[in-house]
């Protein structure tokens, strides 16, 4: 059985955990979202040595974990540049980076899966390049983007469970020192998983709608 007196007098200790989780999750999406946007353009556009920069970006951020990304910003770039940067900012830079790379390609994918008829069509009307970026490209992309940016949304928040190695108390920091200290392993796990579907199943359902509704209007 749980210990349901003991778990509510935990439930404050979570509630700011789950206000961190959010607090770096939000400006590291942000920031994802920004940066994945800029290099989706510069590969679609095709543009000549950026796009070899971004190309090796890409590869790095997607293929390095958030963990090994974080050693690196908090201990690693000490050493190196003697720069320290605050857990909070080693946390979203490091998010960014991770979140970067994954939402650079569901940009850019999106972005060349537009027939190239439509971008011959509208030169043909007389649109100039933002114009067809902003009436013709910009819609489609993002129609066709959002199943994977609200995949890859869901998948930031869910890698924030590792930003407790560098001394930030989120909300699995929180569960394994409760563990820790009070051997409440049931209780702790509990409301871990209670924590992470209170954030994650209202955003999962609310993304669908969001789905469904915009490819109703755009596609």
């Amino acid at each position: 059985m749980l210990d349901i007196e003991f778990m509510r007098e935990c439930t404050p200790l979570f509630y700011k955990a789950i206000s961190l989780t959010l607090y770096i999750s939000f400006f590291g999406i942000c920031f994802s979202l920004l940066i994945g946007f800029i290099f989706a353009w510069i590969l679609f556009l095709k543009v000549r040595f950026l796009s070899s920069i971004v190309s090796f970006y890409v590869e790095l951020a997607r293929n390095t974990p958030l963990l090994i990304q974080l050693f690196f910003l908090y201990y690693g770039l000490h050493n190196i540049t003697h720069i320290q940067l605050s857990p909070y900012t080693c946390a979203i830079v490091g998010l960014s980076f991770l979140g970067g790379g994954y939402m650079c390609e569901s940009f850019r994918s999106s972005l060349c899966a537009i027939a190239p008829s439509q971008i011959q069509a509208a030169q043909s009307i007389g649109l100039k390049s933002y114009q067809i970026m902003y009436y013709v490209l910009l819609p489609q992309g993002l129609a066709i983007a959002m199943p994977s940016i609200c995949a890859n949304v869901l998948f930031l928040l869910k890698e924030t469970s590792v930003v407790g190695v560098i001394a930030l108390a989120d909300i699995m920091f929180v569960a394994k020192d409760i563990i820790t200290t009070y051997h409440k392993t049931n209780e702790a796990l509990a409301m871990l998983v209670c924590c992470y579907l209170v954030i994650l199943l209202p955003l999962s359902i609310l993304f669908s709608l969001l789905e469904h509704f915009y490819k109703k209007r755009v596609l």
